[in-house]
């Protein structure tokens, strides 16, 4: 049995929440972002219980389709740009790579996730990268031509245009201003 869990962001997040399943008895098969692999809900347990629990920690248990989706996305998404999992091919654009994974048409999964998230894929796969941009501009170990290739920018000026309309500053008053904090991922 699957079940499909929003906010789902990093490993710890996996570990929280494989943690608290096991607290209710579940046993736990795999654990991948936005999804658990369990045997079997105990006698008596109902999915419910289950959503209150994982509620306490800011996660959701996700029983509509549609809304299966869309975590799979972001999930695909943020693996992909936070985390670099570079399963995206050198010239494929993100429109491509999301119907190969997903299996769905490109505008099928643009309506579905501009319809469920209030923004549109475009909007969210920016903020994703924005907010990739201001890790590495605060670790202050890359250059930006760096930053812009490894995020596959077509060139530094388009990121730091993108930065700016985003940010509302330059990447490099980004790097010098210390007020200006990060966003965290379930929150984009």
């Amino acid at each position: 049995m699957t079940l499909t869990i929003r906010n789902m962001v990093c490993d710890r997040c996996k570990r929280v929440v494989r943690e608290e399943l096991e607290k209710l008895a579940i046993v736990v098969l795999d654990v991948e972002l936005g999804a658990v692999i369990i045997d079997s809900l105990p006698a008596g347990l109902t999915l419910d219980e289950v959503r209150l629990t994982l509620q306490k920690d800011g996660f959701d248990l996700i029983d509509d389709r549609k809304q299966v989706v869309v975590e799979q996305m972001k999930v695909i998404l943020i693996n992909e740009i936070q985390h670099l999992k570079g399963e995206r091919l050198p010239a494929e654009n993100y429109s491509a790579f999301l119907e190969r994974k997903v299996g769905y048409e490109y505008s099928h999964l643009s309506h579905l996730f501009s319809t469920s998230e209030g923004q549109t894929l475009e909007k969210y796969i920016i903020a994703l990268k924005i907010e990739k941009v201001k890790e590495w501009l605060r670790y202050n170990e890359l250059t930006l031509s760096e930053i812009a290739w490894r995020l596959s920018y077509s060139s530094v000026q388009h990121l730091s245009t993108q930065f700016r309309q985003v940010m509302g500053q330059t990447p490099s008053q980004f790097r010098k201003d210390n007020r200006v904090g990060r966003r965290s991922l379930d929150t984009i």
